[in-house]
């Protein structure tokens, strides 16, 4: 059952003549952050009368005294340039930063859309029918209070542990609230994984995936799953928003992906952040004490993160260059092939992925997959639907992707694309499955790096907590 009563939020202004309601054609406006250009399917005398009604209100693009972009939040002098705009006597400023999504002009403002829509209130939206472990029940509890409280709260749990599951009490009060919520994270990949498990376990609700070739561009559902970079097309749209993975590159140590996040959420709004491998920013809070945490160390399953193997290779690199891999490693691929798992090859640049689909042509059949491969969606999906044995990627596939039974190699792991967080979750991607619990995770290496070592103790310290 659906309620659609017209009411504000804590923070709105009592006007009703701001509020949108949830079935307006103008409901993709709501909470965005848009440039004249991105609006230009909209005459003159409409977004006269669509600032009339409150539903846009013009804000300054650049500030010029310091310099800020208003979109990104650019700051740096180098982040801008000038040229002699159309119409404009002076030379304008724009911002290089996020000139991916449009320019952005001092000489013209962002069109911010009301964020005061009338949401539906929905009753037991969540027809999930699985059960939580004790540990997600007790992160879920958490996910509910923060909800319900307005605060930031963030879930340390190991790979495996089943975040996404742990959501599902949280995302159906804040339905039951009437409230919106976004789930960002850093990949495309991990949209489109997020989007059917979260429309299986909400079929009522219109949910929206949002991505840079997406095909669902309004970004007007009351639950929406987006890249971190979308956000910066928001402002005070989100009452609840979720961060996964928020150690990955590019969002960790992107000031303006995290300026786009904070202000997407309303300023009364709740953040809950997910992460398995926490950087030391993180954690430092979180010992303050200025930063809520629950801890998750063990599986839904209840069986140990596999730990990772090292194999040393020393001509590894110069083998690979010269179109061959050592006789160790080509019998271990052709035995692993002989089993009932899969394998995901983990390297360290597109070039040596295809050096490697190259060499291992010969005998298997493989692809390679990678951040700007075209196909990738495809090459993915065929590996997941077990078309493919062998599936060699970049660290395209490091999180947030669930494969059954596969087993993990890393090629050059010693390779500087390769720290510890990334190696953590790279390992996490064996033995998620309770019937297929284990698997193997190599690293192959030239050499032992402080990064390898670390994530190998951290997979071992993990398993010791989780058996405490």
């Amino acid at each position: 059952m659906v309620s659609t009563a017209n009411r504000t939020s804590a923070n709105s202004p009592k006007s009703l003549k701001s509020i949108i309601p949830h079935d307006s054609p103008n409901l993709w406006l709501s909470g965005k952050l848009l440039t004249r250009t991105e609006l230009a399917s909209y005459s003159s005398q409409e977004m006269t009368q669509l600032l009339q009604l409150h539903f846009l209100k013009k804000v300054s693009s650049i500030e010029k005294n310091p310099l800020l972009c208003k979109r990104c939040g650019a700051d740096k002098s180098f982040h801008f340039g000038h040229f002699h705009h159309a119409g404009c006597e002076k030379e304008c400023i724009y911002c290089r930063n996020c000139i991916q999504m449009g320019r952005v002009i001092d000489c013209e403002p962002l069109y911010a859309g009301s964020s005061l829509v009338a949401w539906p209130i929905h009753e037991k939206p969540c027809k999930w029918e699985g059960e939580l472990t004790s540990g997600q029940q007790q992160a879920a509890g958490k996910i509910i209070e923060t909800i319900e409280t307005k605060r930031e709260l963030l879930i340390w749990a190991v790979c495996g542990a089943g975040k996404t599951e742990m959501l599902f009490p949280g995302l159906a009060r804040a339905l039951e609230l009437g409230l919106r919520i976004c789930i960002a994270t850093p990949r495309t990949d991990v949209v489109k994984e997020l989007l059917p498990r979260l429309r299986k376990a909400f079929p009522g609700i219109t949910i929206q995936g949002l991505y840079g070739d997406s095909d669902e561009k309004q970004g007007d559902s009351q639950l929406l799953v987006s890249t971190t970079h979308q956000l910066f097309r928001f402002s005070s749209a989100f009452d609840v928003m979720v961060i996964d993975e928020i150690d990955a590159f590019p969002y960790h140590n992107d000031d303006s992906l995290q300026y786009a996040a904070k202000r997407a959420s309303k300023p009364e709004s709740s953040r809950i952040y997910l992460t398995a491998t926490p950087r030391k920013k993180e954690k430092k809070l979180i010992r303050r004490k200025k930063l809520p945490a629950v801890f998750i160390p063990s599986r839904f399953h209840g069986f140990p993160l596999p730990v990772p193997i090292f194999r040393l290779i020393p001509m590894l690199r110069k083998n690979i260059q010269n179109g061959r891999l050592p006789k160790s490693l080509t019998e271990k691929i052709r035995r692993q092939q002989q089993e009932s798992r899969q394998l995901l090859m983990f390297c360290s640049t597109i070039e040596q992925a295809s050096q490697l689909k190259a060499i291992l042509g010969r005998e298997f059949e493989t692809t390679s997959v990678h951040a700007e491969d075209p196909d990738r969606a495809g090459k993915v999906q065929d590996f997941r639907d077990k078309k493919l044995r062998l599936l060699i990627t970049t660290t395209i596939l490091e999180r947030g992707v669930t494969f059954p039974a596969v087993d993990v190699y890393v090629i050059d792991a010693g390779h500087h694309v390769f720290d510890e967080a990334a190696l953590v979750q790279i390992a996490g991607r064996a033995g998620r499955s309770p019937v297929d619990p284990e698997g193997d995770v190599i690293f192959y290496h030239i050499g032992k790096t402080n990064a390898m070592i670390a994530a190998r103790e951290a997979v071992i310290q993990m398993n010791k907590r989780a058996n405490r």
